[in-house]
C-alpha cells in the first residue's frame, strides 16, 4: 500500500495561504490549486498533520477550510495530466 494524504484547502487570507501552500510544497505535489499530494512515510505524514494542527490551525479563518484525506494512493483513478504524475514519489 502507497502511504499518502491527500491536503485541500480553501483560505481567504493571502498571506496565510501562500505560507500554507509554501510548505506543502516542501513534501508533496500540487495537484490543482489548492490540492497536495503528499506521499511518504507514516512518520513524516504524521509530522504534516502535526504541523497542520499546532502550527497553523491558530491561523486559519472562521470561513477558511482544510481537508486531509488519508488515502492509499494507488487505488486512485487518475485521468489526464494527473497520470504523469510518478506513483512511486517519495519525499524525505
Amino acid at each position: 500500500m502507497s502511504t499518502a494524504i491527500i491536503v485541500t484547502y480553501d483560505i481567504s487570507n493571502d498571506k496565510t495561504r501562500t505560507r500554507f501552500s509554501k510548505y506543502l510544497e516542501k513534501f508533496g505535489v500540487r495537484i490543482q490549486f489548492s490540492v497536495f499530494e503528499i506521499q511518504n512515510t507514516k512518520r513524516i505524514l504524521d509530522i504534516v498533520c502535526n504541523d497542520i494542527e499546532h502550527k497553523f490551525k491558530k491561523q486559519f479563518e472562521a470561513g477558511d477550510s482544510i481537508y486531509v484525506f488519508k488515502t492509499d494512493v494507488s487505488e486512485a483513478l487518475k485521468y489526464g495530466s494527473a497520470q504523469l504524475l510518478n506513483n512511486n514519489l517519495i519525499i524525505l
